[in-house]
């Protein structure tokens, strides 16, 4: 870390505080009563929650502003991984006896449609002097502090690099502290950092659209195994948030047809036309053989108007030549380069968060 970087930036901070005493002030209450709500949220709590409760717990964070929809999100979070199985491994993750890296890494083993940048979110409100929130803005800023090795990619946040994160937060801290800051927990951090350290530079820099697809496969190839079941889920996900994103009701790991549980799915009702599907199955690693049979079986239902594989360049031209003389396919079968699917992602992502940020729907409709 560039520590006499941090320093500009922190006496840069300081100045910042004392000229707007107020707001200052403002920000160091709203902090306080967040992490007092939060920690409200005892183990016992939690475990007794209910869906109106689950919504009122997640769907304030600033990790939802992207959802205009907030009540369908928090509906399908439930839905897609059972009401008691979403609250047990919430209050482990946050309230949990393990180290926060195997209760970071089984929660997102166990849980659809939770993300680093929730669960970090939840963890830094609640325990605010030991964790990190995470997110695109930390990213941009601890790499123009010169941090090295950060998570580009969701599949690469494992519990160990969170970890590793939360005690680079805590180095900031110490540094704040050393400097005279009054308010130095971690998510005071979070509020330097929105601040003072995001750096249009490195927006476009850090951009998913500046890397080539070659690279991005290279490094999702080089994955360690244990990775691979975490770098499929996120493909998966994202397909998912961008056919929700575009008005489809999107589900993952869904039954389309006798013996074909796909990836995901869109789904939308047009008209006289009724049930209209999209099918997607992603392929990391594995068989392709098995990826190819079970579009074959998705075809089957007759709602099923597109079938797409979601891979690397390298695993669509096999697939292409594994198809050729098949006849089941006929052409219908289309291919997404997941390296478009991050970049789509993105751009959604930040559409969604620019318009919602204006405050056009009003909270949970």
């Amino acid at each position: 870390m560039n520590t006499e970087l941090l320093k500009q930036h922190i006496a840069t901070y300081k100045k910042w505080l004392s000229s707007n005493k107020e707001q200052a002030q403002q920000e160091q209450t709203e902090r306080t009563k967040l992490s007092l709500e939060y920690q409200a949220y005892t183990k016992e709590k939690m475990l007794a929650m209910t869906e109106d409760d689950i919504f009122e717990y997640i769907a304030p964070l600033w990790a939802m502003l992207i959802w205009g929809n907030k009540q369908y999100v928090i509906d399908k979070l439930i839905a897609d991984n059972g009401i008691e199985l979403l609250k047990k491994q919430l209050t482990n993750l946050i309230w949990g006896a393990d180290k926060i890296e195997a209760r970071w890494d089984e929660f997102r083993k166990k849980i659809k449609g939770m993300g680093p940048a929730m669960m970090s979110e939840l963890l830094c409100k609640t325990h605010p002097n030991d964790y990190l929130l995470w997110n695109r803005r930390a990213l941009i800023a601890f790499d123009y502090l010169g941090i090295s090795n950060l998570p580009r990619y969701d599949y690469q946040f494992t519990g160990k690099m969170y970890a590793a994160l939360c005690q680079q937060g805590k180095e900031i801290s110490k540094i704040m502290q050393e400097e005279k800051i009054v308010s130095t927990d971690l998510l005071a951090v979070d509020y330097f950092i929105w601040q003072e350290l995001q750096v249009q530079s490195n927006l476009s820099k850090l951009s998913i659209g500046s890397s080539s697809s070659k690279d991005v496969a290279e490094q999702i190839e080089k994955a360690p195994k244990k990775e691979a079941e975490f770098i499929h889920n996120d493909i998966r996900d994202k397909v998912a948030d961008i056919g929700r994103w575009l008005g489809f009701n999107a589900e993952v790991e869904k039954k389309v047809a006798a013996g074909a549980v796909v990836d995901t799915v869109w789904e939308v009702t047009i008209g006289n036309m009724g049930r209209v599907i999209y099918v997607f199955e992603v392929q990391t690693s594995g068989s392709i053989d098995s990826l190819i049979l079970n579009l074959m079986k998705a075809k089957n239902n007759k709602a099923v108007q597109g079938i797409v594989a979601v891979t690397d360049q390298k695993q669509i031209e096999r697939i292409k030549r594994e198809i050729g003389d098949l006849n089941q396919f006929n052409g219908e079968l289309k291919f997404w380069n997941y390296t478009e699917v991050l970049k789509v992602h993105e751009s959604l992502q930040y559409v969604n968060e620019s318009i919602n940020n204006l405050g056009l729907v009003p909270l949970g409709l």
